[in-house]
This record gives structure tokens, C-alpha cells and sequence, in this order.
């Protein structure tokens, strides 16, 4: 659905040359025109306006000097700085355009009629008079020479096999006519001027020739392939015309043919049968066709028609149409109408090789013209939800306009189509008025079509692919306000110069247009403001005056207009961007200047370009022909195919076939740089995968519409879905419901969005929600897909600006909220329409109230329904086996013990009536209790089970202790039962017994013991050590004296064994009078204190000399050995992590080109410290933690206590010192309390050598230790590795080994390894008295 926009024209006129123009082609590289003509040959730049070379052919007698000379052929030869001519009287002449130097390289005495190079320039074919095919190299050396006229069809001839014969087929009628009579062939066109025609395949493997056959006069075409081999012959078609032109694409060779009511360009293929064709349109015998052109890509057809004189008939004119091919229809997108007598006849056209949509056209007045057009989607450019999403195809006189808001039609159909007297060449759109129609014709004229509200369709307006015989067309058609005519001021010669006067039309205003026009003397572009003529009589010819024009220095190629600013976007060829304000009364053109301040101008000429903003500021978007796309002048992506803008959303398609949608309103050029690079992945709201090719056709405004067309031609309506979001928050924000539902539930939205987006609006307008939708379905839906999940934070984050929206309350669950509040709304509004609906919000509740649900299908039972709108219960139950199971709804009824509700249920599962009949009825014959005791057993509702059973009686007990046991059920059991029941003793003890079994000791003595079992709680006192608990058991139990003794001993030794020495020796004193063995446990304890105070509580001071003091000096001896030890262990571990800490340091020059490691010294290293290169650490640690992933749990925790080995060079010994020095400090640290207690001891009994020693030795250790600790654990320490690899001698490689020797140290680091320990300084363990 694309037209061809005129991107720019360049003039040449009048050039300065001798006789008239023949021939002529184009030297690319150069940027030239060659001109052949009966003097010689001519180089024109038409750039810079001059003629650069002359080469005259006569005077060497190439041409003849009375000018009746004629060249048939022209070629440019790209490696030889020469071009190749061709005259009618057989000269072949190769020019020399440096040296002006003329070669006749061949001479074909009969005459030459045509001459073809190859596309590879290779070979060259000749066409003699004597009707011969001469074949030569690029060097003029022939390879051949055949008769033109061939007998033979080919070498693709087609074979029969014998399918067709008549013996194999039933022929009914033998005297009956054939159905497809054989076709008389005709002679050729009277215009036919009977010269061979020859053209070539884009690849240069095949050339075909159309020459007029002597035997039948009529034309024949003949395809040969590069080898001059004759392929085949194309089937006899009567009225063909000389034209020839096979695409370059290589599929189908295009000609004409005259039929009897029409004239066609038809297509033949390869072995010579037709396929396909189009109409021109005009009426038989009023054109002939002088020649067809296919342009470089083969997406445009040029066709060169004249009209055909007649007598008393106009001026003859001759036309350049431009057709292209969709969807296998043909259209004609541009029509350049020529005189074709004086100075603006046309001599040739040529398509330029390079440029695709480029033409070039010469003149017979010497006078050139080139013509550039581009592809271009003509839609309204409109925001607003009345616009209709117009897209306009230029088809000829036709105006196919598709309505997308209303309508997807794919082309070649259309919603109607608009019929203009002349053939249209470009369509515009109002720029304030979306729906309003602007179309310029090949006369230079402009319909103005308007949308209203006229009763009539205008006669110029035809309906399309829509209504029909009965049926009304809800569709506003524009009607023809006028045409008029545009007065530039210029004479009549000048108009008929340039066809296409006007350029890159826009229709600003209701009454002011703004086109572009050219200078043909000098590289200057006129913007002139159009506006209409005031006329006093309302006729239908209006006219539009040039009002005002400004001179832009350089060409004008593309012209963006931008309503809401009054202002145009005028690009130049050269990039520049400028902005031209047409309300401005300076009418100045000035720099469009981005964001710093500095002109833009795009790296490369945009053939799309648009206005928008970003963030509040106007930017001009740019796309190139080679899919480069830039904002302002930043190039963000090299991958676009297509790109629009609508609202605030900017969409583009890529190479990668995904179609891409950016908000503009708070983004950014680094941020859509950012996404559209590829670098971050994009997310799913913003880019969706689209077929191989899709370019973007129109974006419906104010809806989730994306019309994406095809390679192929067919359309395809996407909705993207952050334009669906978007567009879905607009409506939620404004509190459309209905709008919003029926979109996310056509689109498969989650519908939880409808609350999510704002919790709080939601629930304050849930009456309006229900109103607006008021479909119990469409609830009910809503109601299914509600989940807890927040889909704003999971399915669809919302953009940037609205991320900060209210939040539902944290304490409250969605559910709960949503389905209470929409339920009372319900009820409130009319609770028998929406019953199903009340119904379906118990069930969704987080615990769904499944027994309040089948307590309203109950109720809905016993009612007659009189309302028609009231479902029965028939009805609800039906639906509820939708939302539910139907067991777990049969369970739930029956837990409500009414056999009515029960049986309604059952009647409409699938469950057999032999299966719960009996078992109801069974339960029928139930007590009360019993029965509902029966029910919550068999669903498994074992708490409520035994409280009905407690209801039963005492015969029932025994049923109820064992389910009670079986269950585990003895906290719920005991509260059914007075504490002085014997159900309650016998329960406590069953549970007492339990307790024991789980060796829960302790508390199972305290159930004993309130039940009055005291043997058992004894036994579970004694278990668990609870010596208290246990003496006052055995009091209770009034045990003999010799077995409280007896217990207290068995006390005594437990406590031992748990190392309570001083609790053992409380038990031995006061229940077993064994003061003694309470001395000796209180001094094994180190009490001495409370071992002194039994010494003379009972005056056993015997015991002092014989136990207590040969205890404290053994004691004493102990803590100084242990100090000693403690000691010297910590200044070994200290002087060892001195050493590993010192190696760490030199370990980056280690790993400095291995100089060190494999050098003399490599052999102390891995003896003396624990320094390791990064590999052998690595490989070391992947394997060990390998093995040790796969051992057991109990050889696990083993490996982790030694996770960090005091081995001399093991990869982690600093973390094994460091833990080891922590211990000790620790150790000695956990000493001051029991040292202190020995000191006064000590004291007391005068061993004060004894305790000076201990207490200057205790001193001398926590000095060392406390002075150590700063240095062992300071941060320097830690990252002295660090610190050393970046010193001033510190190189690349040092650096770099000693990094990635700590990155692998890393991950087995503890945070208290590296914690220095906690020591106590406010303990006072010091006895002054020894000091």
C-alpha cells in the first residue's frame, strides 16, 4: 500500500549544442549524460549545468555532413574510459572521452539497425539490415553471426507424449467446433517501424529479440542464451508490439499488445508463452507504445506512450506512466504528461542503473530532465479517536482509500476509491483535519475532498469492498469541495518543461498548502505557501496563489509538517535540516537545532522523515533508503524497515522480523539508542516477533491496531501489546470498565490488571465496574482469573512515569478484598441476577466457603423462582460442578449433615446411587452424635470427629482413646473432659506414654505427675535429670529412707555425668548425709569455696588437710602447665602466619613470568610456604570440593572441622592459624573467673609462692595475647596481598596473578576468622594481695 512521492527534480535547459538529440546514456560514476546526435557525441553534467566534452562525428566521416546521419546506439564502457557508438550506415565507433581519440573497431556494410551490450558488458550484440545477429567480445571479435529469422522453435521445444492423441480420447461430437479456435495472425501495428528490438536478463544469460517475421508480417519474439543458442519461440500473438523489456529480475519479458478493445502490456516468460498482462488505460488506437523500462530492482515499470494524431483532434501529446505490481494487481502511481511537438519532445528515457527509482528523460530541445522518486505510505497523521486511520493508493484516475479505524481491507480492494479526471500523481492529508483529502493530478490540479455529514454521496466517491444490496454502509464518505488550480506566475513554456512542477505537496491549513518547486539554472529549492483565491462567485474552479516563497540554497528532498507547532521539518540532499515556520510573518527558514544547541543534519539523506516529540522536546526522525535510522542527527539503529509514529509511541520494524513499540513521553535518545542497539534484551512489552518482511502500513490512533503489510501485498492486523497496555491504562484510569474488559479479554490480557492498576479506585468503584459489564458471564470470568499474584510487578510492570501508583494494603489478601467487595456490591444491586456470580465469589476466596455456597443452593431450592432473571437450584448446582469437584463438593455437603443437600449433589455426579445410598441410609439409622462422628471420620475431620463422640456416652471411650491415640490427637482430646473425669486420667496417661516414646522426658513427667501416676512420673524425671522434680515425686510416693537415699545416689551420679558437680553435692549433703563425698565432689568441681564451707559446717576439718589442699596445689600445677602450653602454642601459630603473611606479600613477583617459580628456588617455596599459583590452587579446590559434594553428612561435617589445615604449605593455612590463635585466645580468656577463685584459696591456706606464680604467669600470658591481637588481626594484615600488588614496582602480570590468587581465596573466607576475639578487660581476676 505505497505510492511513489517525487523526491526531487533536476532540470537542464537548453544546452548549447549542435543538431538535434538521438540517443543518448549515462556515465554513473562520473554523474554525466552523453548525448548522441547527427554531429557527434555531446557530455553534459547536468549538476553543475555545463557541457564538458564535444565530440564530433562527421568530420571523420562517421556521419554524413547533411545531418541525415542517424546513431542507433549508445553504450558507456565503465573500464575503458570510452563509449561505444553505433551508426545506421555500420560503423562501430569506440570513443576515447580522455583523449577524444575515435576508433572504427567494425563496419557492417548492410547497415545496423540495433546494437545491445550485455548487463557485464562482455558481449555485444549487433542487428544488421540483412536481417542478421552479429555476436562480438568487448574487444570487437566476432563470435558469431545467425539469420534473425529462425525456422526452428528452440532447443526448449515442448515434447508430447502422447497424452492428446485422438486414439486415447472419447470425442463425443467429431463435427463439433474446437472450443479455443486457432488463432490468424495478424500483420504488425501501422506504427511499427519493423526495427529489430533486443534486450537482455538482469544476469546476462539470456537475451531476447522481437523482430517482425517475413513470412506472417506479424511480430515474433525469440529468447538465445549467451552461448547464441536459440532457446525458444514465443506462441503466435496477434497484435504485438515492438517493445521489448525483459526484468531484470529474470522472470518475465514485457511487451504490448493491441487488442480489439483495449491496448496491454502482457508478459511473456522464458519459453515464449504468455503470462499475465494489464490494461493501459486508454481507448484502442489512441496511443502506441513507444517503449517500456524496467528500473534497476524491477519494482517499477516505465511505460512512453504518444497519442495517436487525428484529424480536427488536439494537440498530440505523448505520457510517461510508472506502474508497479501488489498483490497481482497492476497500478499506475505516476504520469508525467510531454508535448510532443517543439522543443519538449521526448527522445529517449533511460532508468538509472545505480539509483533505482531515479528516470531520466531528454528532450529534443536539448533540454534534460531527472526525476527522483521514493516509496512512501500516504496516511493521516491525526491522534485523535475521531480520526478514521485513512491510508490512500494511488491507482491511475482511482484514489483507493482504506478505512482501517472501521474496516481491514486488504488490496487490491479498498473501503471506496475516489475517481479524478486525471491521472493522480501524490495524495495529502490535512495536517489539522486528519480525514480531509488533498490529491494533485497530472494537470496540475488539486481536488479537495472533506469528510461531513452531506445526505448524498458524491458522485466522484464509489464504494468499495463494503456494503451491498441491502445493506447500510455506517461509513462517512468524503465529498469534492472543489479543485483548483495552481498560478505559479510562470509561462505557459515553462510548465510544459517540467511535468512535475510541484513537489512534496503538504496540506498545512484548511485554506493553505505548501509545495516545493526547483530552479533549472542553479541548486536552489522555492517553498511557496499556497492559499486560496477569494472569489465572488461560487464556482466549482477554484485557484490557489503563491501568497508568499522563500529560497532555500540547495534541493529540497523531503518536507515533514507538524500541526501542533505551525511548523515544517525541510531537509536538503546534502542532510541539513531546517525548520520553516509558515505562520511566521518573517517566513524565514532557519536551523533545526537539537537539544545543545547545534544545527542537525543527518549523516545520509532520509527518504521517510517525521516529526514528534521525546520527552517534551520536537525531534525529526529520519529513515534512509539503506534502513539507517537517526533521530535528529544521532544514528540509533542500521535495521530499520519501517518505522511510524502515534500518541506518544514511536514503532518501528527491523531486519530481525520483530516490530518494536517506545513510549516517547518520558524517554530519552540514550535510552531508545540503549534498546534499539541490541545490547539489552528487549522486553516482552515492547517487542513482538512479525512475519519476514513486514513493513508498517498505519497505526489506528487511540486504539491497539497495527496494520503490517507483507512482502507478498496481504495485510495483517497486529495488536502490540504495549499499545494494548497503554491503551488499556487510558481506560482504566478513566474508569471504563466495559472498554477495557471486552479488549483484555478479546486480546487474552490477564484481567487481574483491572484491579491491579489501582487497587484503591478499583474498590472504590466496584458498584460501577459490576454496572458497566453487567454480564454475569463475563463476572464470573473476571472472578475465575483472579490470583493473588500482582501482575503489575510480574506480567506487566507499568512505564517509567506511573511506576509510583497506589498499592493495596499488605495486611488484607487480593482475593478476599476483591470477592467481598464485589459480592455486597452484588447483593446491593440485585442478588437474584447475580446469583451465580455471589456464588463464584465464596468459592474463589483464598479458603473458599464452599458450605455457605451449598447453604444458598439449598435455600434456592425451597423458593419458586417468579423472576425470570432468578436462577434455580438446579441451575447454580450445574455451574458450581464447573468451578469444583465434584467429590470435594459431595464431601463438603455431606459435612453439613443434611442428607437433602447431600442427595442433590450426589444426584448430579457421576457417582453410583448403589454406592452411597447404603451408606447414607446407614448413617440415617445413626444417633445424632454418632453419626456426625461417622461423617467427620470418613472426611477425615478427625478434631471435630472425637468432640461428637465425646458426646456419646462412656460406652464410646474406648473408640475414642484409640482414634485419640492413632491420630495423635491428646491436646484436643483432654479439652472435652473434666480434669476429675477418669476419661481425663486415662487420657493424660496415654499421653504421658506418648511423650515418652517421642523422649520428651521432662514433660511427660509433668503429665504424670498432674494425673497422680507418680511411679511413671518418677521414672520420666529420673530419664530426662530433673533431680528436683524427681525428690519431690519420691516424697510424694513416701519412699523408705534407705531407697530416698538410694535415688539421691542414682540423682548424684547423673549430675556428675552432666558435670554439675555442685548440684550432685547439694543432693549427696541434704537427702544422704554423705558430707565427705560432697566435699570431694564440690573439690573435683574446683568449688572451694562452698567445698570449705561443709568442711566446717560439719567440723570435718581433717578433711582440709587430706583433700581439700593437695587438690588446689594439683590444681594449681594444672592451670600452669596449661598455661605454659597455651603459650607456646600461641607464639609458634603467631611467628608461623608472621611467615605465611611475609610470602603472601613476595607472591605476585613469584608469578612474574614463572621466573621464580620454576627457577632455583622452587623447591624452598613448596617446601616453606603456602604460596601457590592460581591454576594449581584452582585445580586443587575444584577437586577437593568435588569429593567432599559427594560424601555422607556424618563425613561431610568432618571435612568442614577441618576445613582449614595447620599443614605447613597448605593453600589455606593463614585462615587454619588465624582460627587456631582465636581458639587460644578464647581459652584463656574463659580462665579468669576459676583462676581467681584458686588465688584466694591459695591465699587462704598460705600458698602464696604457689599463687604469685600463677597469677604473674596468668598476667604474662593475657599481656602477650592482648598486645598480639592488633597485629594479628589488623586490616593491613588482611589485605596485605592487595596492598603489595600495587606498589610502585608492581607490573601487569604481578598484578594480575596476585588478584586472581585472592579472587580464589575468596569464597572459603569466614567473617569470624577475620573478627579479632572478644577479651573481657572489666573482669577483675586479680587478687592484690599476691602482688
Amino acid at each position: 500500500m505505497r505510492n511513489l512521492k517525487l523526491l526531487r527534480t533536476l532540470e537542464f535547459r537548453d544546452i548549447q549544442a549542435p543538431g538535434k538529440p538521438q540517443c543518448f546514456t549515462l556515465r554513473t560514476e562520473q554523474g554525466t549524460v552523453l548525448v548522441g546526435s547527427e554531429c557527434g557525441l555531446i557530455e553534459v553534467d547536468p549538476v553543475k549545468r555545463e557541457v564538458k566534452t564535444e565530440i564530433p562525428l562527421v568530420a571523420k566521416g562517421f556521419l554524413p555532413e547533411d545531418g541525415s546521419g542517424s546513431i542507433v546506439g549508445i553504450q558507456d564502457l565503465l573500464d575503458q574510459e570510452s563509449v561505444c557508438v553505433a551508426t545506421a550506415s555500420g560503423d562501430v565507433v569506440l570513443c576515447n572521452l580522455s583523449t577524444h581519440q575515435l576508433e572504427c573497431v567494425g563496419n557492417v556494410a548492410s547497415g545496423i539497425s540495433a546494437m545491445s551490450w550485455s548487463p557485464d558488458q562482455e558481449l555485444v550484440l549487433l542487428a544488421t539490415a540483412q536481417q542478421t545477429l552479429i555476436m562480438m567480445t568487448r574487444d570487437f571479435e566476432v563470435i558469431a553471426e545467425q539469420q534473425i529469422h529462425q525456422d526452428e522453435f528452440g532447443e526448449g521445444k515442448f515434447v508430447t507424449v502422447g497424452w492428446g492423441s485422438k486414439e486415447t480420447q472419447f470425442r463425443g461430437s467429431e463435427g463439433r467446433p474446437p472450443a479455443f479456435p486457432e488463432q490468424m495472425h495478424e500483420s504488425a501495428l501501422p506504427w511499427d517501424d519493423h526495427r529489430p528490438q533486443i534486450t537482455w536478463r538482469g544476469d546476462g544469460q539470456f537475451f531476447a529479440v522481437s523482430v517482425v517475421c517475413p513470412q506472417t508480417g506479424a511480430r515474433k519474439i525469440r529468447v538465445w542464451n549467451r552461448e547464441f543458442a536459440l532457446q525458444s519461440t514465443s506462441e503466435p500473438v496477434p497484435g504485438l508490439g515492438p517493445c521489448l523489456a525483459w526484468k531484470p529480475s529474470g522472470n518475465l519479458i514485457a511487451s504490448t499488445q493491441d487488442k480489439p478493445n483495449q491496448q496491454d502490456v502482457v508478459f511473456f516468460e522464458k519459453n515464449g508463452l504468455l503470462h499475465g498482462q494489464f490494461t493501459l488505460p486508454f481507448f484502442k488506437d489512441e496511443v502506441k507504445v513507444n517503449d517500456l523500462l524496467w528500473n534497476a530492482d524491477s519494482s517499477v515499470l516505465a511505460v512512453w506512450l504518444e497519442d495517436l494524431p487525428k484529424e480536427d483532434g488536439p494537440t498530440p501529446r505523448s505520457y510517461v506512466q510508472l506502474w508497479t505490481v501488489g498483490n497481482y494487481h497492476w497500478y499506475l502511481k505516476q504520469s508525467l504528461p510531454f508535448s510532443t511537438s517543439g522543443k519538449n519532445r521526448i527522445v529517449s528515457l533511460l532508468w538509472d542503473p545505480v539509483t533505482p527509482c531515479r528516470l531520466h528523460v531528454f528532450c529534443q530541445g536539448w533540454r534534460y530532465l531527472c526525476c527522483d522518486w521514493h516509496w512512501t505510505t500516504d496516511r493521516n497523521s491525526g491522534n485523535s479517536a475521531n480520526d478514521l486511520a485513512n491510508v490512500a493508493v494511488i491507482d491511475g484516475k482511482r484514489v483507493l482509500i482504506t478505512v482501517f479505524r472501521q474496516t481491514v481491507i486488504p488490496p487490491p480492494m479498498s473501503t471506496y476509491r475516489l475517481v479524478i479526471p486525471h491521472p493522480v500523481n501524490q495524495v495529502m492529508f490535512s495536517a489539522h483535519l486528519g480525514n480531509d483529502i488533498a490529491v494533485l493530478d497530472a494537470s496540475n490540479q488539486i481536488s479537495v475532498y472533506k469528510c461531513g455529514d452531506k445526505p448524498n454521496m458524491d458522485p466522484t466517491v464509489k464504494l468499495g469492498a463494503v456494503g451491498g444490496t441491502g445493506f447500510k454502509v455506517p461509513l462517512r464518505t468524503p465529498h469534492l469541495e472543489k479543485r483548483y488550480t495552481i498560478q505559479l506566475g510562470n509561462n505557459e513554456e515553462d510548465e510544459e518543461v517540467n511535468p512535475l512542477q510541484l513537489g512534496l505537496l503538504a496540506w498545512v491549513e484548511e485554506d493553505v498548502f505548501l509545495a516545493v518547486s526547483y530552479s533549472h539554472s542553479s541548486p536552489q529549492s522555492v517553498i511557496h505557501r499556497l492559499t486560496v483565491a477569494s472569489s465572488e462567485v461560487d464556482e466549482e474552479q477554484g485557484r490557489l496563489n503563491v501568497s508568499s516563497s522563500v529560497t532555500v540554497d540547495g534541493v529540497i528532498i523531503g518536507l515533514c509538517c507538524s500541526s501542533k507547532t505551525k511548523s515544517s521539518a525541510v531537509q536538503l540532499a546534502d542532510g541539513q535540516v531546517f525548520k520553516y515556520l509558515w505562520e511566521s510573518p518573517s517566513l524565514a527558514v532557519e536551523p533545526w537545532k537539537n537539544t545543545e544547541g547545534f544545527p542537525v543534519r543527518f549523516p545520509h539523506p532520509c527518504t521517510q522523515m517525521e516529526v514528534a516529540m521525546i520527552g517534551g522536546v520536537e525531534c525529526v526522525f529520519g529513515l534512509t533508503d539503506r534502513c539507517r535510522f537517526f533521530i535528529n542527527d544521532t544514528e540509533v539503529a542500521s535495521n530499520i524497515t519501517s518505522f511510524a509514529t502515534c500518541d506518544e509511541f514511536l514503532l518501528l520494524t527491523t531486519h530481525s522480523h520483530t516490530c518494536q513499540c517506545f513510549s516517547l513521553t518520558d524517554a530519552s535518545l540514550k535510552t531508545l539508542q540503549a534498546n534499539l542497539c541490541g545490547n539489552n534484551e528487549a522486553s516482552g512489552e515492547i517487542l513482538r516477533k512479525v512475519e519476514r518482511g513486514s513493513r508498517i502500513v498505519t497505526v489506528v490512533p487511540q486504539d491497539t491496531k497495527l496494520i503490517l503489510q507483507m512482502p507478498r501485498g496481504n495485510l495483517e492486523v497486529v495488536h502490540h501489546r504495549a499499545l494494548v497496555l497503554a491503551q488499556v491504562r487510558k481506560w482504566l484510569d478513566k474508569l471504563m470498565f466495559k472498554e477495557a474488559f471486552e479488549c483484555m479479554r478479546k486480546l487474552r490480557i490477564n484481567l487481574n490488571l483491572i484491579h491491579d492498576h489501582n487497587p484503591k479506585v478499583f474498590l472504590e468503584n466496584v458498584e460501577t465496574f459490576i454496572k458497566q459489564i453487567d454480564s454475569v458471564n463475563h463476572i464470573n470470568l473476571f472472578f475465575t482469573e483472579l490470583k493473588e499474584e500482582d501482575v503489575t510487578k510480574t506480567m506487566y510492570p507499568p512505564p517509567v512515569s506511573k511506576s509510583t501508583q497506589v498499592s493495596r494494603d499488605p495486611a488484607g489478601k487480593k482475593l478476599d478484598l476483591i470477592c467481598d467487595a464485589m459480592r455486597a456490591a452484588m447483593e446491593t444491586i440485585n442478588p437474584r441476577k447475580y446469583c451465580l456470580s455471589i456464588l463464584t465469589s465464596h468459592v474463589k476466596k483464598t479458603t473458599p466457603e464452599l458450605e455457605i455456597v451449598l447453604q444458598k443452593v439449598h435455600e434456592l431450592q425451597g423458593n419458586v423462582p417468579s423472576d425470570p432473571e432468578t436462577v434455580s437450584a438446579e441451575e447454580a448446582l450445574k455451574y458450581l460442578l464447573l468451578l469444583v469437584d465434584i467429590n470435594e463438593l459431595y464431601n463438603h455437603s455431606l459435612g453439613t449433615y443434611d442428607f437433602d443437600l447431600v442427595l442433590m449433589v450426589a444426584e448430579k455426579s457421576q457417582k453410583d446411587p448403589k454406592e452411597y445410598l447404603p451408606f447414607l441410609n446407614t448413617l440415617k439409622k445413626m444417633e445424632t452424635n454418632y453419626q456426625r462422628f461417622t461423617i467427620d471420620k470418613y472426611l477425615k475431620r478427625y478434631e471435630k470427629a472425637i468432640g461428637h463422640l465425646s458426646k456419646c456416652g462412656p460406652e464410646y471411650f474406648i473408640e475414642c482413646l484409640n482414634l485419640v491415640k492413632d491420630k495423635n490427637l491428646y491436646k484436643e482430646a483432654l479439652k472435652l473432659y473434666r480434669p476429675d473425669s477418669p476419661q481425663y486420667q486415662a487420657l493424660s496417661i496415654a499421653y504421658g506414654e506418648h511423650l515418652m516414646q517421642e523422649h520428651l522426658y521432662e514433660p511427660a513427667g509433668l503429665v504424670f505427675a498432674r494425673s497422680g501416676a507418680h511411679e511413671k512420673a518418677l521414672a520420666a524425671f529420673l530419664a530426662c535429670g530433673s533431680w528436683q522434680q524427681a525428690l519431690c515425686v519420691g516424697a510424694q510416693l513416701q519412699l523408705t529412707k534407705d531407697k530416698m537415699a538410694g535415688l539421691a545416689r542414682t540423682l548424684a551420679g547423673k549430675l556428675v555425668e552432666q558435670r554439675k558437680h555442685s548440684e550432685a553435692a547439694t543432693v549427696l549433703e541434704q537427702y544422704v548425709q554423705d558430707y565427705e563425698e560432697a566435699v570431694l565432689l564440690l573439690l573435683e568441681g574446683a568449688a572451694w569455696e562452698e567445698a570449705l564451707r561443709l568442711v566446717y559446717k560439719y567440723d570435718r576439718v581433717d578433711i582440709i588437710e587430706t583433700s581439700v589442699k593437695p587438690s588446689i596445689l594439683e590444681a594449681q600445677k594444672n592451670y600452669m602447665a596449661f598455661l605454659d602450653s597455651q603459650t607456646a602454642t600461641f607464639i609458634r601459630h603467631k611467628n608461623r602466619l608472621l611467615v605465611v603473611r611475609e610470602l603472601k606479600n613476595q607472591a605476585p613477583q613469584v608469578h612474574v613470568d614463572n621466573e621464580v617459580a620454576h627457577g632455583p628456588e622452587s623447591d624452598l617455596f613448596s617446601e616453606t610456604s603456602s604460596i601457590m599459583s592460581g591454576s594449581e590452587m584452582s585445580s586443587k579446590y575444584s577437586h577437593s570440593n568435588s569429593r567432599i559434594s559427594a560424601r555422607s553428612s556424618k563425613n561431610r561435617r568432618k571435612a568442614e572441622r577441618k576445613k582449614y589445615s595447620l599443614k605447613e604449605g597448605s593453600p589455606l593455612e593463614g585462615l587454619a592459624l588465624l582460627e587456631a590463635l582465636s581458639e587460644v585466645v578464647q581459652s584463656i580468656d574463659k580462665l579468669k573467673d576459676e583462676v581467681h577463685a584458686i588465688l584466694k584459696v591459695l591465699f587462704l591456706f598460705e600458698f602464696e609462692e604457689q599463687g604469685k606464680e600463677l597469677q604473674k604467669a596468668f598476667e604474662s600470658t593475657l599481656q602477650l595475647m592482648e598486645g598480639a591481637v592488633p597485629e594479628i588481626w589488623s586490616p593491613a594484615g588482611q589485605q596485605s596481598s592487595v596492598t603489595s600488588a600495587l606498589g610502585p614496582s608492581s607490573t601487569a602480570n604481578s598484578i594480575t596473578a596476585s588478584y586472581h590468587q585472592q579472587k580464589i581465596s575468596v569464597p572459603v573466607l569466614d567473617a569470624g576468622i577475620c573478627m579479632p576475639p572478644k577479651i573481657d578487660q572489666r573482669s577483675q581476676w586479680k587478687l592484690s594481695l599476691l602482688e
